[in-house]
């Protein structure tokens, strides 16, 4: 028997929900740290004496740090496993996201904020691979774009953490970065429970093994079935390069220019955006209040996609996602009465979260199992360049040629769109190889 057949016959129950659940408890966590940046900066400043372009330096590092454990880790997991890198990736995570709330001094503060992001980074293409190699085709594109909505919940945890953290004065940003550490912390105890991927293992000469896992799948959905040997797979050796060599070339190419585009215009619409238009009296865009609205929107957008990755496919799914990004970016040169900036705001949350979790569910299905997560790795890289680059790209046009700012931006997707179109693979109830 097959794996995916395998999996099929080990259904789909409460071992995939204890999963979705564990990944997603971390998955909130990294949503909390990655957006606590902006909150934490003004406390950061007043603590340290320091500046808030220098305060702000933690979110750089902070990046940094994630393109590197997306990218070292991504390849590390095909290497020597899925779990191994799945609990080193938790504790680093966690352990360095809670000792940046004791930090003696800024100095210290940026190493602890740049080993938590290459913690924060590790997780995205580990999480999403061992999610992705327990579902059956038929079930995983909804559950990959649902998962990824652990992140809306997140932000609205951070929101009203944020809106507490105040009481505590110069040491808010101690508070915040205690607490977001915790749900990793918590996950670390709980993803001892995960075993090893049977893709992985099936491939790496470990049948038997990969068998007895899917036994255990079984057993805990309440099945009776006895899973059958499995058919036997020569392992397969590759480098990082492999993903740009042979019919992978085409798909890597598109899929990281979508990942890049639509990370600069995400961090442009999200970060930038609210800046320019806090200081001509929509203040309250960057309150944490307006934050939570945001993440409700983003629910919806999240099951719509979670509907379309099945129903319609993957590729047209994030082909309209992107357009209607497109369109949202466009909206704001509609004009400035308020009506038009928070609809342009709303419907961008709704669309370009959505892009993300039609993305997410994609990306690590066009690759084999021994590359799955030095895709996903590279792709997350990827993506963090582009956080990198967009102040440098988007925030001087946008201080200077607004209507410029948004063309670019919504010419940023666009171009995404046509990416998308030219991965020359859908997905959609495809078994993963």
């Amino acid at each position: 028997m097959s794996v995916e057949k395998a999996l099929q016959t080990a259904g789909v129950g409460k071992f995939q929900y204890r999963l979705f659940l564990i990944f997603g408890l971390v998955w909130l966590a990294d949503a909390m740290q990655v957006l606590s940046i902006g909150f934490s900066a003004p406390s950061i400043s007043r603590t340290f004496g320091i500046t808030m372009p220098q305060a702000l330096q933690t979110g750089t590092f902070f990046f940094i740090g994630m393109l590197i454990g997306a990218f070292v880790f991504g390849r590390l997991a095909d290497r020597i496993g899925r779990r191994p890198v799945l609990l080193m990736a938790v504790v680093i995570d966690a352990c360095f996201g809670v000792a940046s709330a004791f930090a003696p001094d800024f100095t210290w503060l940026l190493v602890l904020r740049f080993m938590t992001g290459i913690g924060v980074g590790a997780t995205l293409p580990v999480d999403y691979t061992m999610m992705a190699e327990f579902l059956p085709s038929d079930r995983r594109g909804r559950w990959l774009v649902l998962l990824e909505s652990f992140w809306a919940i997140g932000t609205i945890l951070l929101a009203v953490l944020a809106l507490y953290a105040v009481n505590w004065g110069d040491d808010a940003w101690r508070v915040i970065f205690f607490v977001t550490g915790l749900p990793a912390l918590i996950g670390l105890v709980l993803r001892f429970y995960v075993p090893e991927s049977p893709m992985f293992l099936n491939r790496n000469g470990k049948s038997a093994q990969a068998q007895a896992v899917l036994q255990r799948v079984a057993k805990t959905n309440g099945s009776d079935v006895v899973i059958p040997a499995l058919q036997p797979e020569v392992p397969v050796k590759t480098s990082i390069l492999s993903l740009f060599k042979g019919q992978l070339r085409r798909r890597s190419i598109a899929l990281f220019i979508a990942w890049g585009l639509i990370s600069v215009a995400y961090y442009g619409v999200f970060v930038y955006l609210p800046v320019k238009l806090s200081a001509e009296g929509f203040g309250f865009m960057r309150g944490q209040e307006f934050l939570i609205l945001l993440a409700l929107v983003q629910l919806p957008g999240f099951a719509l996609s979670a509907y379309g990755v099945e129903k319609w496919g993957r590729k047209p799914t994030l082909v309209g996602f992107l357009l209607l990004s497109a369109v949202g970016c466009l909206c704001y040169s509609l004009g400035s009465a308020p009506a038009v900036v928070i609809g342009s705001t709303l419907l961008m949350s709704f669309a370009l979260l959505g892009t993300w979790g039609a993305l997410y569910a994609f990306t690590p299905e066009v690759y084999p199992t021994s590359l799955r997560a030095s895709g996903m790795g590279m792709a997350g890289a990827v993506a963090r360049f582009g956080g990198l680059f967009a102040p440098l790209i988007i925030a001087p046009v946008m201080a200077t040629q607004f209507t410029l700012s948004l063309l670019m931006l919504s010419g940023f997707l666009l171009v995404g769109a046509v990416a998308i179109l030219c991965v020359d693979l859908e997905s959609r109830n495809r078994a993963l190889d």
